[in-house]
């Protein structure tokens, strides 16, 4: 038997995928695999104007990135006729009128209204104009622009997050639905859309709420039943200090934190716990968020997001992935294997920082060196040992270095990687000692002595 629990990400190909909009197709996700459901892929490319293929293509590939599939798309783009007849349909039943205010007449209204205390809701003098007013203002060249009529009655519904919602008719504004160039707004799109092709669950940031009491009226206007839909509004996310999300982080795309090494799961750790009481992990794949998904774990406050925290997700998701996870987010790194990455893995707090070590393990690196130190390595180099590399040769020319030298602790280990890495810092000697090989090391001793 096929679940007909359906969910919907409609993403608009305007811009790149963002934290915000991420957040909504991953919650939405989340919960319809839990449910065996289907999620469904709506591009919302009405404005033709600002819509541009390379955004679309963007978020196809940021979705397939982060390990959100979908079962089916749409293009709203391809839909005008079945919007074209809900709008005949709202017009014949006289919930869409006509109104020919410009904007400048509207803002002066709402200034006027503002001023006197007063809600700015629009005053419907559209409905009053008689068919003489309306040919005035075609003959000005002025096209209207087409409002819904919102019931003087109440709207009710029972929200995932928010528990009981209610708002009275009265005192809605009339949205605009049909724009003076005869475009669609969202609000009857996105209706008609979900309506068609049968939505159950409509999960959105808490900015949507006003806008379903309306749409809520107008799935009963189109002759369909708002029973059939649940409506979930996730609180919007904030930065650290509880202020709107500033453009590093809010309008951060996803190929932008690519860019910078991280990896889809730590976003994806990060963005589906946010705002709940279940603390923050690093899953390495969406099933265990699958599994524990639930809409009562989320509290009505404002989630904080922290940039700090996915790195440091993703710095422990880097610490233990396995090379065959981790190979295919490194297409450029054709020469790294599992042992050069488990040597330098634990080095790393994002896979930006590869190239570095990549570069060092290659040897492309300058240092000078005090007369001492030359000494110094020069009696390391003597102690190399000549077994066979494939066992693990550095606790024997440790030991050989510490009775030739007296050496101990970090003056015997630091002026070593300096010599091999150029740093004072990095992998295990052990491991890097196997992982350069002997004709390596004993190359970059020489190097160092004669520096």
């Amino acid at each position: 038997m096929t679940n007909s629990m359906r969910v919907r990400f409609a993403p608009s190909p305007t811009g790149f995928l963002h934290v915000g909009n991420i957040r909504t197709a991953l919650i939405n996700y989340l919960f319809c695999r839990q449910l065996n459901g289907s999620f469904l892929l709506r591009i919302d490319d009405t404005d033709a104007e600002r819509s541009k293929q390379e955004y679309e293509d963007a978020i196809y590939e940021d979705l397939k990135w982060l390990g959100i599939e979908h079962n089916e798309t749409a293009r709203q783009s391809l839909r005008f006729e079945q919007y074209q007849k809900a709008t005949e349909h709202l017009k014949s039943i006289g919930r869409l009128y006509p109104c020919y205010e410009t904007q400048e007449e509207l803002a002066f209204k709402r200034k006027i209204q503002l001023s006197q205390g007063r809600p700015p809701i629009y005053d419907r003098a559209g409905l009053n104009l008689t068919t003489e007013h309306k040919e005035k203002y075609l003959d000005q060249g002025r096209k209207p622009h087409w409002r819904f009529k919102i019931a003087d009655e109440a709207i009710e519904w029972n929200d995932l997050v928010r528990g009981p919602v209610h708002f009275e008719g009265a005192h809605l504004s009339d949205p605009v639905l049909i724009r003076e160039d005869g475009q669609p707004i969202y609000t009857l799109a996105s209706v008609v859309d979900d309506c068609e092709m049968k939505v159950t669950h409509i999960i959105r940031g808490e900015d949507h709420v006003a806008n379903t009491a309306i749409q809520i009226q107008l799935i009963q206007a189109l002759g369909y039943d708002p029973k059939n839909f649940t409506f979930a509004h996730m609180p919007l996310i904030s930065d650290e200090q509880g202020e709107g999300l500033s453009k590093r982080l809010g309008s951060a795309g996803i190929r932008t934190l690519r860019s910078e090494g991280i990896l889809p799961m730590a976003l994806s750790n990060v963005l589906a716990r946010l705002g709940t009481s279940q603390p923050i992990e690093a899953f390495d794949s969406l099933e265990p968020l699958i599994k524990e998904f639930s809409f009562s774990n989320f509290a009505r406050s404002t989630p904080k997001f922290s940039i700090e925290t996915v790195q440091a997700i993703n710095s422990k998701l880097i610490h233990d992935a396995p090379f065959e996870q981790i190979k295919p987010y490194l297409p450029e790194a054709t020469h790294l294997d599992s042992n050069t990455w488990e040597t330098l893995q634990r080095n790393l707090n994002s896979l930006h920082d590869l190239p570095t070590w990549l570069q060092i393990l290659d040897g492309s690196f300058t240092n000078n060196f005090s007369e001492e130190d030359k000494t110094y390595f020069q009696n390391v180099l003597n102690c190399l040992p000549e077994k066979d590399w494939d066992q693990d040769p550095w606790i024997e020319w440790q030991t050989s270095i510490k009775e030739k030298t007296n050496r101990k602790g970090g003056k015997l280990l630091k002026p070593i990687r300096f010599a091999l890495t150029g740093l004072d810092h990095g992998p295990e000697l052990g491991k890097l000692v196997k992982l350069l090989g002997r004709q390596e090391i004993e190359r970059r001793l020489e190097r160092a002595i004669s520096s």
